[in-house]
């Protein structure tokens, strides 16, 4: 008998994998949390049915979400991720010298300590001494440290349950209160495809509380259509005026000084999407 997980991306479109074995299971507090084991992708992270990350292709949002703006930064020293239970942009943000606190706001714990558990390659960094785990509301933690962030990266789910609040313009003016007078902000910002109503909403919703903003993207496998982009806005810095001497040579896999630029590169139908 084969076993298969199928996530509905939208209502026309699903994508499935065969899988050996479901290895976690289990309803939280906020959200229906699982871990398979996938023949394609290795250990993948659901919640509420929606691919979250997988052991194959993870290294790609987890690369882009995060060294865009690390690297926009001239010296990011104190780092903020909303989101991001799994740990994987954690794991990026404290490969640059700079930082000397990484504060991951995860409303569920439980999403952290299953990664802990079952991805060891994507959560491992969150032992890191430099690493606080604020276990709570995101909004609430961003909207209480006032100035205090050089860069925050908003590692969100689709806006819908808990997540809803992360997408909205009085968020983001959070957010850009929270930051430095130096700070970049990056958010995830879906597919082009099949969530332009989302994309919409996020540069609008920013228009007039940054004063630069733009969109890059990526190709991340499974999620919806392929495509994915993310949103960078900030205070003083250009991602696209960053000296290529000045971008940090990490180890990775997919993001480089090439890629820096050539991320800002999208399609005309991308491009009339954030005018």
């Amino acid at each position: 008998m084969e076993l298969w997980f199928t996530e509905d991306q939208t209502p026309n479109l699903r994508l499935s994998c065969k899988i050996t074995r479901t290895l976690h299971n289990e309803q939280t507090e906020y959200q229906h949390l699982a871990v398979v084991d996938t023949l394609q992708y290795g250990k993948m992270l659901v919640l509420d049915g929606m691919v979250m990350t997988t052991e194959i292709d993870e290294f790609v949002y987890h690369e882009m979400i995060t060294h865009v703006a690390m690297n926009t930064h001239p010296n990011p020293e104190r780092v903020l991720v909303v989101g991001g239970g799994d740990g994987g942009a954690i794991r990026e943000i404290i490969k640059h010298p700079t930082v000397k606190e990484a504060v991951l706001a995860e409303i569920d714990g439980r999403v952290v300590e299953v990664s802990q558990q079952y991805l060891p390659t994507i959560a491992g960094a969150l032992t890191d001494p430099r690493v606080t785990l604020a276990i709570g509301d995101g909004v609430e933690h961003v909207r209480q440290n006032k100035g205090k962030y050089d860069v925050i990266l908003i590692d969100s789910t689709e806006p819908i349950g808990p997540a809803v609040g992360l997408f909205s313009r009085e968020f983001y003016q959070d957010v850009f209160e929270a930051l430095t007078p130096e700070g970049v902000m990056v958010a995830q910002s879906e597919s082009p495809f099949v969530n332009q109503d989302v994309i919409q909403m996020i540069h609008k919703n920013l228009a007039g509380v940054f004063p630069m903003k733009y969109i890059y993207m990526a190709s991340i496998p499974t999620y919806p259509s392929g495509l994915w982009s993310f949103t960078i806005a900030s205070k003083k810095h250009d991602p696209l005026q960053v000296n290529p001497d000045k971008i940090r040579t990490l180890e990775t896999k997919y993001y480089n000084t090439d890629l820096h630029y050539g991320c800002f590169k999208v399609p005309e139908f991308v491009k009339k999407l954030v005018k």
